[in-house]
């Protein structure tokens, strides 16, 4: 056996014995990582178990830097590292390894191998690209010489030497590509690894190290033993295995099939951005475009749009025939690697924008607004918390996540909510629209929502809400940061939101979890995860909030746990624990238990969005509305194409702003010091009505 690298790691084997210890063996030839429950054991060659990595799909967790699973034949190793270094070398020399076999295995699959000539047509296409910029470099001298000005002739000067620095660095990589054609050793256009690998004696795990000669030398890291001797093809098993018959996986995250025949990707509430450029090159009168572009004489019905994402039906179909797209695009990134400039295909989109999911803040209006209808501090502090915790299962509309549309610079998105009838049951009477508010087309007893995206890099949405009957308003910003954690993608939302109840000058700041895509292998869902917290400056009240994502080993999805503080006050008066997409309980310093929040029994209010044809063409439905629909129909190249004549036409548009040095001005929402803040708040409003 021909080992890159070996050592002790600590192996999850079940919920009765937790972790154990096991020495480590990589064989890169093999593409197999086996395991002995002791050094001495793989010495006598006592295998306790192995995992073929081709095909392999490794994920860490970024709030555990130890840790890091290994999913593959339809199960989940977990294992754990004495630290983040000694991990990451695992996970280095184990990538390596998991893209070799699986190239190889792509090949074998399609058919296509390349051959040695190909190999050497492309270093000889390098090589004349070399000695162009050799070339070139010789201009810099004749520039040195004619210029006259010092400071001039310093730029020069700088810019020669970084020239010459990245000259000297591809001179290097195709050395080093010479030399891994001649480590190769192919024979017939197929790889034939070498049998006389060099190894070093080691007992801590030990990475790769580019060999120097340019005769036939493998990975050189792994330890010299007897029992390392070169094994036959037949000795590489078909699946991986352990010895120990309860063996535990995560089971209840994957299906009866093999991921290789149910790959269906996920997306987190927010991640990748597509191309954010704008649409127009002047800021618009927006109040006055919106009240000049609603229908004259339509019903409540004929005003809005019919169409509600959660009525699509779909969400969850399978994407066998795109699973060549996603090997590829996980074959693109590595673990950690920030996700904001990839890509991702339209088949995962989740037919809304990211800009409407926000609104999902607001599916339970009543319980919004019922935080100024409370009389006491310590009660608008709880309704705060109240209402934010119901807050987020809205955002999911099916049991497989996907991701919405990325806003593109410029994009906003309206809607309101009508709020449900009192307990009188009593239809609500007509009230005449509001003219100087967010949602023109709205009622003062409505809560209006209005976002925008403000920032293209980094990717940044602010949205606004309020009620005008209730003087309670909300603004915020998030900027999304996505990351590739191997089975999961996260999305960390930076950013805060603010509540104001007007009547008592109160503003409650708070923040927003963390997103997760998991198993995106296989049936992706979403968790949140990190610790929130909201406080309020002038009534002295606070509370910490704590979304716990879910052990590997046993407890469950989606809990939190939260306390909510009096002023000056190191004891809770009110504890809250459960799970925030499903039932949450709350016990308070008198002693007495109660049902807190119950998502299941709450009646989602849904939003009301004027129709495509009567909205701005810069409104999201408007502006997504050929990619949606040919998502709706399946017609996946369609809605590829409409997507990309999108984001061409920004690409176009930000390019003249460029020429014509014109700044992007932002159409709803102004930076005021970190924060995004909408123009013409309520509180602004109500002020400039006093006498």
């Amino acid at each position: 056996m021909a080992s890159i690298m070996e050592g002790p790691l600590s192996k999850w084997t079940n919920v009765m014995k937790g972790w154990q210890y096991r020495w480590f063996v990589l064989d890169y030839n093999a593409g197999l990582l086996s395991y002995y429950t002791s050094k001495d054991k793989m010495m006598r060659g006592s295998r306790r178990g192995c995992v073929r990595l081709r095909g392999a799909v490794i994920g860490i967790d970024d709030e555990d830097d130890s840790t890091f699973t290994i999913t593959v034949d339809q199960k989940t190793f977990h294992f754990q590292a004495r630290d983040a270094d000694e991990r990451e070398k695992w996970i280095h020399a184990l990538e390596g390894t998991i893209l070799r076999h699986t190239l190889q295995l792509q090949e074998a699959e399609t058919g296509f191998v390349p051959s040695v000539q190909d190999f050497d047509k492309k270093l000889a296409e390098a090589d004349a690209y070399l000695q162009i910029l050799i070339d070139q470099l010789k201009l810099f001298d004749e520039k040195i010489k004619d210029c006259k000005e010092d400071e001039s002739r310093r730029k020069i000067e700088n810019l020669k030497e970084t020239t010459c620095s990245m000259v000297e660095s591809i001179k290097h990589c195709i050395v080093l590509l010479q030399i891994a054609k001649s480590t190769i050793n192919p024979v017939d256009g197929i790889y034939q690894p070498p049998l006389d690998t060099p190894v070093v004696n080691t007992t801590m795990p030990t990475q790769t190290t580019l060999p120097t000669g340019s005769g036939p030398s493998g990975p050189s890291s792994g330890v010299a033993s007897p029992a390392h001797i070169p094994l036959p093809s037949h000795s590489v098993p078909d699946f991986s295995y352990s010895s120990s018959e309860d063996e535990f996986y995560d089971a209840d995250e994957f299906s009866s099939t093999s991921p290789k025949h149910c790959i269906d990707p996920s997306g987190p509430a927010a991640a990748s951005p597509l191309t954010n450029e704008q649409t127009a090159l002047k800021r618009p009168n927006t109040t006055e475009s919106l009240n000049s572009s609603m229908s004259n004489g339509t019903t409540d019905t004929d005003q809005f749009d019919s169409h509600d994402d959660r009525d699509d039906d779909g969400e969850g179909e399978s994407v066998e025939e795109h699973k060549s797209v996603i090997m590829h695009l996980l074959s693109q990134v590595r673990l950690g690697m920030d996700l904001t400039k990839v890509v991702l295909p339209t088949f995962i989109l989740e037919r809304r924008s990211l800009l409407e999911m926000y609104a999902d803040f607001f599916a339970h209006p009543d319980l919004f607004v019922s935080i100024s209808e409370q009389a006491e501090p310590r009660d608008r502090m709880v309704h705060v918390v109240k209402w934010y915790l119901s807050a987020f299962h809205a955002g999911r509309k099916g049991s497989v996540a996907k991701k919405p549309y990325n806003p593109i610079l410029g994009e906003v998105f309206y809607c309101h909510w009508d709020l449900p009838p009192s307990e009188s049951d009593e239809p609500p009477q007509h009230t005449e629209a509001i003219s100087d508010g967010p949602v023109p087309w709205s009622s003062p007893n409505s809560v209006c929502f209005v976002a925008e995206q403000v920032s293209h890099h980094p990717p940044i949405s602010a949205f606004y809400a309020e009620c005008l009957s209730k003087k309670i308003q909300f603004n915020a910003h998030i900027w999304t940061k996505s990351k590739f954690l191997g089975m999961s993608i996260g999305v960390h939302n930076i950013g805060q939101g603010c509540v104001s109840c007007l009547e008592y000058d109160e503003h409650y700041i708070l923040t927003f979890p963390n997103g997760y895509g998991r198993s995106i292998l296989t049936v992706p869902w979403v968790e949140l995860g990190g610790e929130c917290n909201i406080s309020c400056s002038k009534s002295g009240y606070s509370a910490n909030i704590v979304f716990h994502t879910k052990p590997f080993y046993g407890g469950k999805k989606h809990r939190i746990t939260a306390e909510i503080f009096a002023p000056n006050d190191k004891k809770s008066y009110c504890s809250i624990e459960g799970e925030w997409n499903g039932i949450m309980f709350a016990k308070w310093a008198t002693g007495e238990n109660t049902v807190f929040i119950d998502t299941k029994k709450l009646g989602i209010v849904k939003k009301k969005v004027r129709k495509p044809e009567d909205q701005l063409e810069y409104e999201s439905r408007r502006l997504w509305r050929d990619v949606t629909l040919n998502l709706k129909l399946k017609d996946i190249d369609a809605a590829t194409e409409a997507k990309h004549r999108l984001e061409e036409k920004q690409r176009a548009e930000a390019r003249e702003r460029k020429e014509k040095e014109q700044q992007w001005e932002t159409r709803l929402f102004h930076e005021d010091g970190e924060c995004w803040v909408y123009d013409e708040p309520l509180l602004k409003r109500l002020a400039s009505q006093r006498p």
